[in-house]
């Protein structure tokens, strides 16, 4: 596995190295130890897995008191996934960073703690899975709009007129009226 830091502290993109031969491909998607040394020191608690269209935007989401690190990754499709640095204390604090995960790249990213996360759906279909570090805990949960001006992510939304929400995406917050971490 090839780790690679991006511009937010903690933030990781995995590329995993593929073997292939004429019966198709074998790639390690996960081992605790190399992820420990690399990334973070963490247990993965829950592995949860969703399927949209095209247009489907997920997120800006977030756990306040139980918050949760992810390493996602699309098995079907692609999508353009953003995690956005919640960290008060952080020098990126408010900044986002971008990453294309697809069936075919095959990349991984690692979100850590203290960062909302969301997708959008940029194939006819995707299938995202994810692990995360904290099991799902409702009361907890908080949003960031997808298009807050404040953190002004840079959507691929050429051939998509407008993306789709869940209603609790579509009111979710500013971040400076959101509930960050310190």
């Amino acid at each position: 596995m090839i780790y690679r830091e991006t511009a937010l502290e903690g933030a990781m993109i995995l590329e995993p190295q593929l073997f292939n031969d004429e019966r198709g491909y074998f790639m390690e998607t996960f081992r605790s130890d190399d992820f420990k040394s690399h990334c973070a020191d963490v247990d993965f608690v829950q592995d949860n897995q969703s399927s949209s269209v095209k247009g489907i935007l997920r997120g800006l989401h977030y756990q306040v008191n139980k918050p949760q690190g992810k390493l996602v990754r699309v098995i079907s499709g692609e999508v353009f996934d953003v995690a956005v640095d919640l960290r008060r204390s952080s020098k990126t604090f408010g900044q986002w960073v971008g990453v294309y995960l697809s069936a075919e790249n095959k990349r991984q990213f690692w979100i850590p703690e203290g960062f909302a996360h969301g997708f959008l759906v940029t194939s006819d279909r995707a299938e995202f899975v994810y692990k995360c570090t904290n099991y799902y805990s409702p009361t907890d949960e908080r949003g960031v709009a997808w298009n807050c001006p404040e953190v002004d992510i840079d959507w691929p939304l050429d051939d998509i007129i407008a993306p789709v929400l869940s209603a609790k995406d579509s009111c979710s917050c500013r971040l400076s009226q959101a509930e960050v971490f310190k």
